[in-house]
């Protein structure tokens, strides 16, 4: 597996090993199954997963499942098959509700220390009592409860007597703290929801900022990693597992989460985009979910590739979408097939080619790697060119094929336009040419030179084909505050699909889902693996040929 170059996180593993803090190190992955991975998670995965294989240590997959209302064993699966996809296996698999008797014991504990209170303040006023960044909280009315009456009534709260939202369990902390995460934090809620892995065993469940730093000591996790947005909540994991008197101490350490021009990294949003119908599912191939990346075509050897490179810090920022998108394109460029594609076809008549014959012509699968061999092609009196390499009347520096101009057809031969057909409303529906017979490629013709290449698909045997091309689902706007002054969905792309129908060369009736091609001059596509039928072949863009972005 790669490594990362150098950073501040794997610096700190490497000196707590050399001190003999830790004779081993422990990491976890702990997603919420409230929805599908995306390439943010991607980063989480390639670090958590690669320093512990980088200095022989472990890595839990842990679901933090302490929210019965939004979970579901659909994101489980998914997240499972997109970490191994990813490249990785995981030493335990885990979920929080594994825990959830060791929690509630920890509970206990902190009620019975004087630590932890039942509160019957609503949510709302729970907030109001909170206090602002520059002013105080004030205690609740009920924080000064006896032990004997908060045990009780946790106990009660845990055999389902009260309703949702009638009480909860906070830490006692500090009312006036400047970190307003320790202003006596909720612990528990009342839900009385079926949970995917208990049932209906519990009608308390722990929130994730009590749950987490638990789930970490009880695994033994050394190093538990984070974005930065989970930086003040430091101290009260810290506190959690201090007064909870757990004999394992993990350590919290925070890095940048990945942010990507032209997309959304919100679940929140990302799960509105689906329900809302603006894509076709989690992994549509506009979606920066690992899935979406997947059915696009993306590689994971790109996506970890793109990861190191970008390294880990402490920096906020995004990253142009183009970065990842060259690391796909120099993951694709040796490995996948050359072919031609026609996506908005013309027909074209070679009126001097003897009708009925079909020759075959040699084409190498990829220049750029000899060991993939050769391909044959059909060729004969009819071909699909792209509507886009006929003008009938060009611009200057136009090179491309017109009414007596001359073009090389791609490991075929010279044609010349004579004639254009056109219907009753003038479009021009068939053009008549004419070809060289000695001017085939790979015979060293030198006779006279063309300035244009077009490519080309025999019509006889083409393959008929769907092209999805995608453009980015959001628009970033020129500035933060114009960002602002939109929505999200306000600045969804309305045109980040186009669907054409055209042809692929007779070679390509035989292609599974997930096969990537290059087509000449489209750039590099995929079999799209939830459309694609015995009848029907639907091919995904992955990237364009090039990129005007520098690394």
């Amino acid at each position: 597996m790669e490594h990362n170059s150098p950073n501040f996180i794997r610096n700190i593993i490497k000196e707590d090993l050399e001190t003999g803090k830790h004779d081993h190190i422990i990491t976890r992955f702990p997603p919420e199954p409230n929805g599908y991975l995306h390439i943010g998670h991607a980063k989480s995965i390639i670090l958590n997963f690669g320093v512990a294989d980088e200095f022989n240590g472990k890595t839990n997959l842990r679901f933090d499942d302490t929210n019965p209302l939004k979970e579901d064993v659909e994101y489980v699966n998914s997240i499972k098959e997109d970490v191994k996809w990813l490249g990785y296996e995981w030493d335990g698999l885990f979920f929080a509700s594994d825990y959830f008797d060791e929690m509630y014991n920890r509970a206990v504990l902190l009620i019975n220390k004087g630590l932890a209170y039942v509160d019957d303040l609503s949510g709302d006023e729970i907030r109001e009592y909170r206090g602002t960044l520059t002013e105080p909280g004030k205690d609740s009315p009920y924080r000064n409860r006896s032990v004997e009456e908060n045990l009780d009534l946790f106990e009660r709260m845990r055999d389902g007597e009260f309703e949702n939202g009638a009480k909860v369990l906070r830490a006692k902390i500090d009312m006036s703290s400047p970190n307003i995460n320790l202003r006596d934090p909720v612990l528990y809620r009342i839900l009385h929801a079926e949970h995917h892995n208990t049932g209906d065993k519990w009608c308390i469940y722990p929130m994730y900022a009590f749950a987490h730093p638990l789930e970490d000591a009880i695994e033994g996790v050394t190093h538990s990693l984070c974005t930065l947005e989970f930086e003040d909540q430091r101290p009260l994991y810290n506190w959690i597992v201090e007064n909870c008197e757990m004999e394992s101490k993990p350590q919290q350490y925070e890095f940048g989460r990945l942010n990507l021009t032209n997309t959304v990294m919100s679940k929140r949003k990302l799960k509105q985009l689906v329900d809302e119908g603006f894509v076709d599912g989690w992994d549509d191939p506009r979606m920066p979910t690992v899935s979406g990346l997947r059915r696009r075509g993306y590689t994971p050897e790109a996506i970890r590739a793109f990861c190191h490179e970008i390294g880990v810090s402490k920096a906020y920022g995004a990253v142009d979408s183009q970065v990842l998108e060259h690391f796909v394109r120099e993951d694709l460029k040796l490995k996948v097939p050359r072919t031609m594609g026609v996506i908005r076809p013309l027909k074209v008549v070679i009126t001097n080619y003897p009708e009925g014959q079909v020759e075959m012509l040699d084409a190498e699968i990829n220049p750029e790697n000899e060991e993939m061999g050769k391909r044959q092609i059909p060729f004969s009196r009819e071909i699909y060119i792209e509507q886009d390499d006929f003008m009938e009347n060009p611009p200057k520096k136009y090179f491309r094929l017109f009414p007596g101009n001359e073009v090389r057809l791609k490991h075929a031969y010279f044609i010349k336009c004579e004639d254009v057909i056109k219907d009753e409303n003038g479009n021009v529906t068939e053009i008549h040419c004419t070809y060289d017979p000695e001017t085939k490629s790979g015979t060293g013709f030198t006779g006279r030179k063309v300035k244009g290449t077009i490519h080309w698909v025999e019509a006889s045997n083409a393959v008929p084909a769907e092209f999805r091309l995608y453009q980015p689902l959001i628009l970033d706007e020129e500035s933060e505050e114009e960002q602002e002054e939109k929505t999200f969905l306000e600045r969804v792309n309305p045109n980040s699909l186009e669907i054409l129908r055209g042809f692929v060369e007779p070679n390509m009736k035989d292609t599974a889902p997930q096969d990537k091609f290059q087509f000449f001059r489209h750039g590099y596509f995929n079999v799209d693996p939830k459309y694609t039928s015995a009848n029907q072949l639907v091919f995904n863009s992955i990237v364009e040929l090039k990129s005007s972005f520098k690394l």
